[in-house]
């Protein structure tokens, strides 16, 4: 009786934990990087990890703002954040417009959104995390089946555009066959090595000129150029009225995850 007792305790404690609320559990998989020059291998294997549904709002944010005061828009310091940080916003406490309030949070640096997402227990999800998951397909994308290549269009279609000055909500492009909202279409987003892509020596990066279709493994993927040029320009400290986030947590602690 002991024996079956304690064989039932293990196998309890075995078992995944509940899925976080709003987030999304994406399978891991084989991904193959866009950059496929230097030391990073040609294919990658990501394990299964939790992605938020949609961006981090601006109310959201508020909350995390209200719980943790040095990270007011009067209160921060520079090094963490330039002056643009949180402009949009009418004040310290105040969103300002409410219809923003559902939009994603934009003008914040990477230090706020690391803070962030370290305060709900999270981290911001890596560069082959982020792009394997925005890689799905949109599902009935303007009513029909879709494939990626309609998700490429939809993507330079955004880029044709320029933001309004009052983002929309999130949840409202398209959703993707992982369950993900607006991976692409509404917001840029943050990734946790975003930098990782500038050459040790700080030279020229790999988007400056034509040459930097070298090495890539789609040289028609006009979108990913875009993104990781923009990642490449961008500081820990920079934000950007178009610049936003989402939070990632790991299925399991990184240190016993079976690469």
């Amino acid at each position: 009786m002991k024996t079956l007792v304690a064989l039932s305790l293990l196998c309890c404690s075995m078992r995944l934990p509940a899925q976080p609320s709003g987030m999304v559990r994406i399978p891991g998989g084989v991904f193959t990087p866009f950059l496929q020059t230097g030391a990073r291998p040609s294919k990658i294997t990501v394990a299964d990890f939790y992605l938020d549904k949609h961006a981090v709002t601006n109310a959201e944010f508020l909350q995390f703002v209200r719980a943790n005061p040095s990270w007011k828009r009067s209160c921060v310091t520079r090094i963490f954040a330039d002056s643009n940080y949180l402009q949009h916003w009418a004040g310290d406490l105040d969103i300002g417009d409410p219809r923003a309030a559902n939009s994603p949070v934009t003008n914040i640096s990477w230090f706020a959104a690391d803070a962030y997402c370290r305060w709900k227990g999270n981290r911001l999800p890596t560069m082959t995390e982020w792009e394997y998951a925005a890689g799905a397909a949109p599902v009935h994308y303007k009513g029909r089946a879709n494939t990626r290549h309609d998700l490429s269009r939809l993507i330079l279609e955004w880029y044709d555009h320029p933001a309004p000055s009052i983002l929309p909500p999130v949840m409202s492009t398209y959703r993707n066959s992982f369950g993900l909202y607006d991976m692409h279409g509404l917001v840029w987003e943050w990734v946790e090595d975003f930098n990782s892509i500038l050459p040790a020596n700080g030279g020229p990066g790999p988007f400056v000129c034509g040459a930097g279709s070298i090495g890539t493994a789609n040289k028609e993927d006009y979108a990913a150029y875009m993104r990781f040029a923009l990642r490449q320009s961008l500081r820990a400290e920079y934000t950007v009225r178009t610049l936003g986030f989402r939070c990632a947590r790991d299925i399991a602690p990184r240190d016993i995850v079976k690469k």
